[in-house]
C-alpha cells in the first residue's frame, strides 16, 4: 500500500487538485479520502479550530482520530494507492500553531498519541504554499467573508505556524517525506502540479 497525502491551508486549492486528480486514469485504481470535517453530518459537530484549553484541543484531536481510524479500516481492505485530503500531519500542526499562540504545551502529547493509534503515515505529502492575502482574496471571491468575516484559520499567527510545521527543516512530521509547491497560482496550475507529482509517486510503487 502506498499513501500520498495533500495539505496545505485553507483554500489552499486542494479540493480542486484533487478532484482533477481523480480523473486521471493513472490513479483511478486509487482510493480517495476527503478532507475530515467532510465526515461530520452537522456542521455543528465539527470541533471548533480555535481551541480555548489545552483539554479543548486534546478533545478535538481525539475526536479526529476516530475519523482517522475508520481510514486505516477502509484503506487496509483497498490495499493499493491512498491518497488523503489532509492527513494526521493537520492535526499535529494545527496543535502546534495553538501552543505557539497560546502555550497550551499539547503538541508531545498527540504526537505520542499519534504514535500508540491506527493511522495512516503517509509515504509522500506535497505541502500547497499559499500567501494569506492570496488565501484572503480567494475565500472573499467565493463569497464566504461577508457571511464570517472573522476566520480563524486565516488568522496571520495561526498561518505562520501550521505553515512551519510542515516547512521548517527541523520539523519531523508524520510523513515519511514532505515536498513544498507553490499554491500561487490559479486552480488549473495548482492541479497541473499536484498531478505532475503525485503520479511520479504513484508511478515508484
Amino acid at each position: 500500500m502506498m499513501i500520498l497525502g495533500l495539505e496545505g491551508p485553507s483554500y489552499g486549492g486542494k479540493t480542486s487538485a484533487l478532484g482533477r486528480l481523480r480523473r486521471v486514469p493513472a490513479m483511478q485504481d486509487a482510493m480517495f479520502f476527503s478532507c475530515y470535517v467532510k465526515s461530520f453530518a452537522r456542521r455543528e459537530d465539527i470541533p471548533t479550530p480555535s481551541t480555548q484549553s489545552a483539554a479543548e484541543q486534546v478533545k478535538a484531536f481525539m475526536t479526529f482520530m476516530e475519523i482517522e481510524g475508520e481510514r486505516v479500516r477502509a484503506a487496509r481492505q483497498h490495499g493499493g494507492l491512498v491518497v488523503l485530503d489532509r492527513t494526521v500531519d493537520t492535526l499535529l500542526a494545527h496543535a502546534h500553531a495553538m501552543d505557539e499562540i497560546h502555550g497550551f504545551g499539547v503538541l508531545p502529547e498527540l504526537s505520542q498519541r499519534v504514535e500508540e493509534m491506527p493511522h495512516l503515515r503517509p509515504d509522500h505529502t506535497l505541502y500547497l504554499d499559499v500567501t494569506p492575502e492570496l488565501l484572503h482574496l480567494r475565500r472573499k471571491a467565493a463569497g464566504h467573508h461577508d457571511v464570517e468575516p472573522e476566520y480563524f484559520l486565516h488568522d496571520p499567527a495561526f498561518l505562520s505556524h501550521f505553515r512551519d510545521y510542515f516547512c521548517s527543516p527541523g520539523r519531523r512530521p508524520a510523513a515519511g517525506e514532505i515536498a513544498v509547491a507553490s499554491g500561487d497560482g490559479d486552480r488549473q496550475e495548482t492541479a497541473a502540479v499536484v498531478q505532475a507529482l503525485f503520479t511520479y509517486w504513484a508511478g515508484g510503487r
